[in-house]
């Protein structure tokens, strides 16, 4: 038995994401003051965010400046515009055009319109209706053929220069809700133009690889009979959440944080802090995964220009799905509807976009005492903030866990379709996993980059590098036992680009050197990064010049406002070279600094025959655990006689803490 809440939200608070209302006022401005015509489509359209200093003059009460931040395509001519909206002076701010026909180009995210045009361009052309028909396929099941766009890349083909593209590949189906990755078509990928609404380049490879045809659907229908040895597991609160939603602002077991939203970010946190003995401490002022990158390692020609920036290329946020109880969330439910901008700029509402509930996470802590029988324990209670987003075959979560001992986790969930390669009769697949008969999964990469604006303690934060060292046998190690902990201070974002080490325990600190904690060290924040991977494709590629983000997995920056996206503004058909490695060019100083700290972290997929038809869940994240930053372990104040309801099978008695 679960219960979903209905979330309210009016503009209270200069974060709050922009209303329908503003949506709909903003555009209407940008109309009447440009002349736009009806050709105009709407990349983004979103709250121009103000600043800290901005956010902190602010008393409730008092007018909100709400400015929004547009980026528009004309779908006749290409032509590409940034806006900035002043909603209440109805006035355009500014007004600037983007140069895509120059390197290194880049362009908008592919839009939602786009995608289904392109599909229709493609089975319109000539070439690709004959490349289908010398591949035996009738005029029926040409009309029954999946068309999947992708984001082209950048390699400087002279056909993609300065056009705004997408490739597109194919699927067989014997019916329409056929599960089309099952049956690839090898060989033949069109390049097509978005804006002239034509293929401009055919791929059609003289030998033709048979059509995998065994079906592999997975509706339930199609799948066996389901198990029925499963019984009930219902999540109950009779005395509703602990937490407490006011608009956008959440407040949950002492952790206080407002909820954001953009097209191409999806879940954003804004002023995350912790309450502690009646002092609000914050931690974080914006954190948000802004981009991902999934390079494939196949070479032939249906994939290798596949490396799609899922982020920028298409936007997570837009591609954000409708949650539904009992099924992506469980519990006490509390769904955020998030106002949103359509591709006209037209003003629409995702609903349940956002998903916040509570989990019991096991044992918090424990204790017992043989000599006293003095016996203590408390269960760990979560707070879950989550949004999936679905882009093309891949079904991407991102989940944010508080926790009530002051850790901070994001956990990237990984499911959905692998894409598909066809494999000659009697042949293996060479560039991945054979996954059934003629069927090949290319192995791939998934990397996410978080951007977390740090605010420990309020201003000034350093960043320290520490690693774990054996000390040498000596005087000072006779037992050869000791080793030492080492620390240096990352001074210059130049150097702060660094890469993980699992042998010497390698690990970041983000303190306040303004602040001292109980034994007078600066308090602070330990970044704990899981085992990860970096982008192995090769330093001159395609892929990591436009991807650099991912060959690091940690970055430091001082703030800037202007950099916002770990792989730059315009990833789509970028040249390269963008994002962060860009940024830390500069060498500016990040010591004592408003800062921002990016994390890679990712995923090396090689596929196998349990990914399919759906794969199950694949996990990455990391966490950021109090190093310093309180005076004993916050958590102490826990009720023993909460969360202890449980049952002891075969005994018929209560459970006490089962951990």
């Amino acid at each position: 038995m679960t219960t979903a809440l209905s979330a309210t939200a009016t503009a209270l608070h200069p974060l709050d994401p922009l209303s329908g209302a503003e949506i709909a006022a903003a555009r209407a401005i940008l109309f009447a003051a440009k002349a736009l015509p009806d050709t105009t489509r709407f990349a983004s359209l979103e709250l121009d965010e103000p600043l800290k200093a901005e956010i902190a003059a602010w008393t409730p009460g008092r007018p909100i400046r709400r400015r929004a931040f547009a980026i528009t395509i004309d779908a006749a001519t290409g032509a590409v515009h940034e806006a900035l909206i002043d909603i209440g002076a109805e006035a355009v701010l500014a007004f600037a055009t983007r140069d895509t026909k120059a390197p290194p180009y880049g362009q908008p995210a592919v839009i939602i319109e786009e995608f289904f045009k392109a599909g229709d361009i493609v089975k319109a052309d000539p070439g690709w209706r004959a490349a289908m028909a010398r591949r035996g396929l009738t005029e029926d099941e040409i009309a029954l053929v999946q068309v999947d766009p992708f984001s082209a890349g950048y390699f400087g083909r002279d056909a993609e220069l300065g056009r705004r593209l997408v490739s597109a590949v194919s699927y067989w189906r014997e019916h329409i809700n056929d599960n089309g990755y099952a049956s690839p078509i090898e060989g033949v990928v069109a390049l097509v133009d978005l804006v002239e609404n034509r293929v401009v380049h055919l791929v059609d490879e003289a030998e033709i690889v048979p059509i995998p045809r065994k079906r592999r659907n997975y509706d339930r229908q199609s799948l066996p009979p389901p198990r029925t040895d499963l019984k009930p597991l219902n999540i109950v609160q009779p005395e509703g959440p602990s937490f407490k939603v006011d608009g956008w602002k959440v407040d949950w077991q002492n952790w206080s944080f407002r909820i954001g939203f953009t097209a191409r970010e999806g879940l954003v946190l804004h002023q995350l802090g912790i309450n502690d003995k009646g002092r609000l401490r914050p931690i974080m002022h914006r954190a948000s995964v802004t981009e991902m990158v999934v390079p494939y390692a196949d070479p032939t020609a249906n994939h290798f220009w596949k490396s799609a920036f899922d982020a920028g290329e298409y936007g997570l946020g837009k591609l954000a799905n409708a949650l539904e109880l009992g099924c992506d969330c469980l519990g006490l439910i509390h769904y955020f509807d998030v106002p949103m901008a359509d591709d006209n700029g037209n003003s629409t509402v995702m609903p349940n976009a956002v998903c916040m509930h509570e989990e019991d996470y096991g044992l918090l802590w424990k204790h017992y005492e043989m000599r006293t029988g003095v016996f203590e324990a408390r269960r760990s209670r979560r707070l879950v903030i989550s949004f999936f987003a679905t882009v093309g075959n891949y079904d991407y979560g991102f989940y944010w866990y508080l926790y009530q001992d002051g850790t901070i986790q994001l956990e990237a969930k990984l499911t959905g379709i692998i894409q598909t390669a066809a494999v000659a009769p009697g042949k293996t697949y060479p560039w991945g996993g054979m996954v059934d008969e003629g069927l090949g999964g290319p192995t791939h990469q998934h990397f996410f980059n978080v951007r977390m604006h740090m605010a420990v303690d309020g201003e000034g934060n350093t960043v320290t590098e520490h690693e774990f060292q054996p000390r040498p046998w000596g005087t000072d190690n006779p037992y050869g036992n000791v080793f030492d902990t080492t620390s240096r201070v990352l001074a210059n974002e130049r150097d702060a680009a660094r890469e993980a080490d699992g042998k010497t325990g390698r690990y970041w600190k983000i303190t306040n050197p303004n602040a001292s904690n109980s034994v007078g060290k600066p308090t602070g924040y330990k970044l704990i990064v899981q085992p990860s991977p970096l982008m192995l494709a090769q330093e001159g590629s395609s892929v990591a010049q436009r991807g650099g983000f991912a060959t690091k997995h940690v970055w430091v920056t001082p703030f800037d406002p202007a950099e916002r996206y770990a792989s730059g503004n315009y990833p789509n058909q970028h040249a390269g070279g963008d994002g962060l490695p860009a940024y830390i060019k500069q060498g500016r100083s990040i010591a004592n600094a408003d800062l921002v700290v990016w994390h890679s972290f990712g995923h090396t997929h090689v596929c196998k025959p349990e990914d399919f038809p759906v794969m199950p869940m694949e996990y990455a994240g990391f966490m950021l655990k109090p190093n310093g930053f309180f005076v004993e372990n916050p958590a102490m104040d826990l009720p023993a006689e909460k969360n202890h309801a449980s049952v002891q099978l075969g005994a018929g008695k209560d459970g006490c803490c089962c951990g």
